[in-house]
């Protein structure tokens, strides 16, 4: 008899490369000319997940928007893995905006990403396990075949994979 092989397919921030990333976009935001004596500033809280940008304007705005991520990009951590909020104008006349950081899968990203996995007719079973979905099957090459198909749909969150064996 066959072994099953098995992956899983989860959604998960590496914390160090983002803290680090904000540090960099905070210290070059402290540091750039066109943001010296503003309201431009950069905050992230961990442990609610909450990424905060202010400026004076929307530009100034869009402009710290595009430091953080320049330097997430850079870093490596995915622009898919914050859920970006609309811009608001601060009753002092300022902006801001907000982004949650999303970790794991939701039920209903899971149910989406077993619903695509069956729809490819291989001879795979997805079970939604958690915050993640684990993929079984007979052949390597089905494995390959759903990974690869994964990565070309876009699910609104990054996706990685893990534990395959």
């Amino acid at each position: 008899m066959a072994q099953d092989h098995s992956f899983d397919i989860v959604s998960k921030v590496n914390l160090q490369e983002l803290r680090n990333a904000v540090q960099q976009a905070q210290k070059e935001i402290l540091t750039r000319f066109d943001f010296r004596g503003t309201s431009a500033s950069l905050e992230f809280e961990e442990t609610s997940g909450l990424l905060k940008l202010t400026g004076d304007h929307h530009a100034q705005l869009s402009s710290v928007a595009d430091v953080i991520k320049g330097k997430l990009a850079k870093r490596g951590v995915s622009l898919k893995a914050f859920d970006w909020k609309t811009p608001e104008q601060l009753p002092s006349g300022g902006m801001k905006q907000q982004a949650t950081l999303q970790q794991g899968l939701s039920t209903e990203k899971g149910k989406d990403i077993a619903k695509v996995i069956k729809d490819l007719g291989l001879k795979v079973q997805p079970r939604i396990d958690g915050d993640a979905v684990r993929v079984a099957g007979k052949q390597l090459d089905d494995l390959q075949a759903v990974m690869q198909a994964l990565r070309q749909r876009d699910f609104g969150v990054p996706l990685q994979f893990e534990n395959y064996r």
